[in-house]
């Protein structure tokens, strides 16, 4: 499924189209319209109002209240990703962008409710620290904060849910506050309940809006980054809904 979500994400998408059009010919119209159809959705993508459209329409959670965290007994933390060789902090790699903001949001949580926290991922590519790993050291070192569980095995959201809920289950805790970023929380909240958890839904990165005038339509790569972050959230939403429809 990953190779096939790659062919189906920009830019990858775009120069595939790009690429065929030339194959069949700028005097084809068939050949014309398919590099359209590649340059204008990679600009098209790349602005910030598509951007923000896409991402939008996944965060439909708002920030948790008080009284939603108080019936949670634990709070989930989701890898989002690594940086590879990062010298600043000593640990080798270091947590990605993502999860940097997921870990800050995280700490913030556990001062306000002195909640336990579970850190989770794994090795996606055989590194020699789990994801999960570079999460404790950066919320031990970083943010002063204590990890009580480490899981790291998964290397996608639902191993993610799967590997979590097994210790924690174990432990006797069904009801978790669960950190992602807003765009990312409808797919991970539905394999978490999915795996036999309650969850409180407690997101982060929320999309800014765009800005007012010509600069919402001028195209940058920070945008198209963010519109296919976007489309591969819609994609594995999709995913899930064709896996339930499908008889096991």
């Amino acid at each position: 499924m990953s190779v096939l979500k790659a062919l189906l994400l920009p830019p990858t998408l775009n120069v595939l189209l790009i690429l065929l059009g030339l194959m069949l010919g700028l005097r084809r119209l068939a050949g014309a319209l398919l590099m359209l159809l590649g340059l204008a959705g990679l600009l098209a993508l790349s602005t910030p109002l598509a951007s923000h459209a896409l991402r939008q329409g996944l965060e439909p959670y708002p920030v948790p209240i008080p009284s939603q965290l108080e019936t949670a007994q634990a709070i989930v933390i989701l890898g989002g990703g690594r940086d590879y060789d990062a010298p600043e902090f000593g640990w080798g790699d270091a947590p990605a962008d993502a999860t940097w903001r997921r870990l800050a949001y995280g700490a913030h949580l556990h001062r306000q409710t002195d909640l336990p926290i579970l850190v989770s991922g794994g090795r996606r590519h055989d590194e020699h620290l789990a994801e999960a790993s570079l999460m404790a050291a950066a919320l031990r070192d970083v943010f002063a904060v204590p990890v009580r569980w480490l899981e790291e095995e998964s290397r996608n959201t639902m191993e993610n849910a799967r590997f979590s809920a097994g210790m924690l289950l174990a432990a006797d805790i069904t009801h978790v506050a669960l950190v992602s970023q807003a765009w990312h929380l409808p797919r991970a909240v539905a394999e978490f309940e999915a795996a036999g958890l309650t969850v409180v839904p407690a997101p982060t990165d929320f999309a800014s809006p765009p800005p007012r005038g010509l600069r919402a339509w001028i195209p940058r790569s920070y945008h198209l980054n963010q519109s296919t972050r976007a489309l591969n959230e819609w994609l594995g939403r999709a995913e899930i809904a064709l896996r339930d429809r499908l008889p096991l």
